[in-house]
Order: C-alpha cells, then structure tokens, then sequence
C-alpha cells in the first residue's frame, strides 16, 4: 500500500490523523491552500494578458472555495463546529508548487494543459485520502477519510471531463488549419479504424512487462504487481470505450492516461450501480498505475 500511494504523493504523510478535527482541519487548510494558489495563477495570467487561462483558474479558485464551504459544513454537521487551522500539526501534500512555476513561466500554456495540471492536484489529493484511510486505526476517521478520496475522486473526474473538452477544442482548431485546403481524399485518410479499452489494457500489460526487465527492486516488484493487474482490467474492460487504433502503438504513459479517462467518463454515464462499482474500481486503479508511470518517467 505505501509504494503504490506514494507514486501519488512523492513521499508518505508526515504522520497520522487522531481525531475528526484534526482530519476537518487538514482538508480545510488543503482545499483553501488549492484555492488561493489558483487565485494567484488567475491574476498572473491576468497580469500576462492570457484571458482564457485567466478565466479558466479564477473558476478553479471559485470551486475549491466551493470545497472550503462544503469541508466547513461538513465539519459543523458532525462536531457542531468549523474547522480549527490551529490542530493542522503537519504538512500535507504539495498544492501545485511546482506545476504553478511551469504555468506562470511557459510560453505554450493552453487551458489543456492547464487543467491537466489541475487533474494531478486533485489526483494527489485523492491519494493523500486513500493512504490516510488505508493506515486509519479509528473506524471514525477511517469512513470520514475514505469519503474524502470519494469526493476527491469526483473533482478528478470533472476535472477530466473539463480537459476533455479543451482536448477537443484544441484537436478541432488544428484540425481545422491541417484540413484547410485539402482534398476530400486527403480528409478522409485522416480517419482511422477503432479499439476497445481491452485491447488497450493488453498492450499497456506488454509495455509494463517490458519495462519490468530494466528495473529492480521494489520499482520492479511494483511493475510486475501493475503488468498482472493490467492483464486483469483487460478482461473487464472488453467492450467498452472507443479509441483510435493507433493508440496501440503509442507509449505507456499515453495509453494509461486514455484509458484513465475512458474509465472516468464512462462512471459518469452509468446508471446500472453494478456497472458503476466495476467502473470506478478500474477508474481507481487506473489513477494510481497513471501515477507510478509518471513516477518512472
């Protein structure tokens, strides 16, 4: 459990939670500290004269306010009172420092990447959760923490399905320039052929077992632990999701994030709530395999 939330979060929590203050306080301190950085990207992108990023992060400021005022509510429905900044007694995991830089400083910043900077927050924070909750002795905060990772998981599918949408928008406006004087036939070579996310699960298992073979020790380890489990979500995942075939030969980190969000998306549509447990179990699983590669890299 350590190494796979820990791909997450760069290194284990300082310590562990001892009461339901305590837990309201850190989640309080974590979403108002998430706000504030978003605040000050909002104004910088402002002060670069980039409106649509300006726009774009003063709405994600506004929603972890939103987040602040639920934690509060929250805390004052269960203990009868807000939470106390003063019992945070250690840190919690980095708030976009070092994204933040990147987005202030990068000459190619498009609201794309922007959110996917926001999704691996709310991913992180996700992780924080699910490690608290794991390691939890008193079932109080054990259930409180779990239904953190929930809602933790909730702002990473919307997240997502935002950055869908900007993934698009960008994909349509070059499209568009790409196809602007072409023929019909060279238009129509640009469509391709399909695959489901089974498909893709097999090939990410046979890039994971490769790069088992140049690795040791517990990354190792760890690789074989994601390859047999990838196998598994293979056989889950036959039939859903519709992607393009040449993903198939596209790296393992590409093919993970695909599949991450075809899982996440396809959780959002379910009604069946069999169909949904499944879904957001391989969504959950996913995320973490997601981020042990990205740890790799």
């Amino acid at each position: 459990m350590p190494l796979l939330r820990t791909s997450l979060l760069g290194a284990e929590p300082a310590g562990t939670l001892h009461s339901l203050d305590e837990l309201f306080a850190l989640a309080s301190a974590m979403e108002q500290e998430a706000a504030t950085r978003y605040g000050e990207l909002a104004e910088e992108m402002r002060v670069q004269n980039k409106s649509d990023l300006s726009a774009l992060f003063t709405q994600l400021a506004a929603a972890e306010r939103e987040h602040v005022d639920s934690v509060t509510r929250w805390s004052q429905s269960c203990l009868g009172r807000a939470p106390n900044p003063a019992l945070v007694r250690w840190e919690a995991p980095e708030t976009l420092r070092a994204e933040a830089t990147e987005i202030m400083t990068s000459r190619l910043m498009t609201p794309y990447r922007a959110l996917s900077m926001a999704v691996r927050n709310e991913e992180r924070a996700f992780a924080f959760w699910s490690y608290v909750a794991a390691f939890a002795e008193d079932p109080e905060i054990k259930n409180a923490a779990e239904a953190m990772a929930r809602e933790e998981l909730g702002h990473v599918s919307t997240l997502r399905r935002e950055r869908r949408r900007a993934y698009h928008s960008e994909r349509d406006a070059a499209r568009a320039d790409r196809t602007s004087g072409a023929t019909a036939g060279q238009v129509a070579s640009y469509a391709t052929s399909h695959v489901d996310a089974g498909t893709l699960e097999r090939r990410l298992a046979l890039h994971l077992a490769g790069m088992e073979n140049h690795l040791a020790g517990a990354a190792a380890n760890r690789t074989r632990e994601l390859s047999q489990e990838t196998n598994d979500m293979a056989v889950q995942a036959i039939g859903l999701g519709r992607f393009p075939a040449s993903l198939e030969h596209a790296d393992a980190q590409t093919i993970a994030e695909a599949l991450t969000d075809a899982y996440l998306q396809a959780a959002e549509e379910a009604h069946d709530p069999e169909r949904l447990q499944v879904l957001q179990a391989l969504a959950e699983q996913a995320i973490v395999r997601l981020a042990w590669l990205r740890s790799l890299t």
